[in-house]
């Protein structure tokens, strides 16, 4: 087999394949087997019938598109190989000649992985946000801790704002009762803004046994968008209590003895979390400037095929799982469809842009992934799908996702080597280290990895 390369773009190829007649033997024998297996002929046995009654009867012209089609990726890859190229999706073949007991020769286009040239990314430098954690921060932190644990009791009294009251509701439009208007023993809390716009004011100051009558706009069902004449039944209303912010308080809703104990726990939590978010934006913004370091030729189809693959996510998973379709979706975020089919190539364009540049980075650096860094990251992977460790370890065998699982964390380490490299500073001024692993055993890779 002879091949050549002819470059069409910095990330574009067209091969050229010539292939001698007697290197297609194998997929000629298998070709007349397949079809054997296939079809009858009078006085012979299925299986045994001779290739040359199969050309009498089928044509030599099926039997070689059989054998070429079989041939194809085999040769297609060895030519790949010798070339030392990296493709990148499926490659455009045109059967060029087919010469009978001659020769094979087709082209193959294909879009390639570009090669790059990484820059001294040392001098990177960015400002991220200082970890602050003020006393109202902490405050806050408790306030929320208690509202999770307040309790709830029946008054007899007019409902009052963060009063939580059972309703039921029975909506109309243009005078007839909805199919899917009416819903009972809803239990809403005034003021939460969860439910329909003119409650509020509706249920205030009503005590069970209560009853008023609203206008809104629908939010949802067969009515959507469209204004609604609701009565809303008061069956219960109910006060909140939270528990006093005191030793006991912390002693029920933590492992700690005293309220100081709990207190001081809660400003290092914040002060992790803090961490992590500036670890986190640390990453973003070298990241940012590590690809405006270098010059990335974009392959266009990969690129829209990558356009296509994330609409397509958004508009038939995440969005369908809201109960929404694109256009409410743009219409929600005030953005047109040009506005957005705009952002969605620009977030592409910077996703491939990341992948080849760490990529090229793990080469360059020599980053490797062990064992357990592996185990790690599934374990992370599994833990954000829903799916139990061995359930997603099993899918990822079976489904061939080894490979990218081990890029990915490889891809974690490039950007984390990255980010060491360069200088980070917080907004006062001064140098930050984000290399140090904290309590959870969390670094710069983990989130890296993202």
């Amino acid at each position: 087999m002879k091949s050549a390369v002819e470059t069409l773009n910095p990330t574009r190829v067209r091969l050229t394949v010539e292939v001698p007649f007697e290197e297609l033997k194998a997929s000629l024998d298998a070709a007349y087997k397949k079809i054997n297996q296939q079809v009858t002929v009078k006085g012979f046995r299925q299986g045994k019938i001779p290739a040359r009654v199969i050309d009498q009867r089928f044509g030599r012209g099926a039997v070689l598109e059989e054998a070429v089609n079989d041939a194809l990726p085999k040769f297609y890859t060895e030519a790949i190989n010798e070339a030392e190229l990296n493709p990148l999706g499926q490659p455009e073949v045109d059967i060029t000649e087919l010469k009978d007991g001659e020769l094979l020769a087709f082209t193959a286009e294909v879009d390639i992985r570009p090669t790059l040239e990484i820059p001294d990314y040392s001098g990177i430098e960015v400002t991220v946000d200082s970890v602050e954690v003020t006393d109202e921060d902490v405050e806050k932190s408790l306030e929320q801790l208690r509202d999770r644990f307040a309790t709830t009791s029946p008054v007899e009294r007019a409902a009052a704002e963060g009063d939580i009251v059972t309703v039921d509701l029975e909506a109309k439009v243009d005078g007839e009762v909805l199919e899917d208007g009416v819903a009972k023993g809803v239990d809403y809390t005034i003021g939460s803004g969860q439910l329909l716009d003119g409650i509020d004011e509706a249920v205030t100051g009503l005590e069970t046994g209560g009853t008023a009558t609203f206008t809104s706009e629908l939010k949802g069902g067969s009515a959507e968008g469209k204004e609604a004449e609701v009565k809303v039944d008061v069956t219960a209303v109910k006060s909140r209590e939270l528990p006093e912010l005191d030793d006991d308080f912390a002693q029920l809703a933590s492992e700690f003895d005293t309220l100081e104990e709990l207190r001081a726990d809660s400003r290092k939590r914040l002060e992790r979390m803090k961490k992590f978010d500036q670890a986190t934006q640390a990453q973003e913004k070298v990241l940012d400037e590590l690809i405006k370091l270098v010059e990335v030729p974009m392959p266009e189809k990969l690129l829209e095929d990558e356009v296509n693959t994330r609409k397509h996510n958004l508009e038939h998973h995440q969005l369908g799982q809201m109960g929404l379709d694109l256009a409410k979706y743009l219409e929600i975020q005030g953005k047109s469809a040009e506005e957005f089919d705009a952002e969605l190539k620009e977030q592409a364009e910077k996703g491939i842009k990341t992948q080849f540049i760490l990529d090229e980075i793990v080469n360059k650096e020599k980053v490797s992934v062990g064992q357990e860094e592996l185990t790690e990251h599934l374990m992370r992977r599994a833990q954000s799908s829903g799916m139990s460790p061995d359930q997603f370890a099993q899918a990822v065998v079976e489904g061939g996702q080894v490979p990218m699982l081990v890029g990915e964390v490889a891809r974690g380490k490039a950007l984390a080597t990255v980010v060491e490299a360069a200088t980070v500073k917080d907004a006062s001024g001064e140098v930050i280290s984000l290399d140090d692993e904290d309590e959870d055993g969390e670094t710069v890779e983990a989130g890296a990895e993202a």
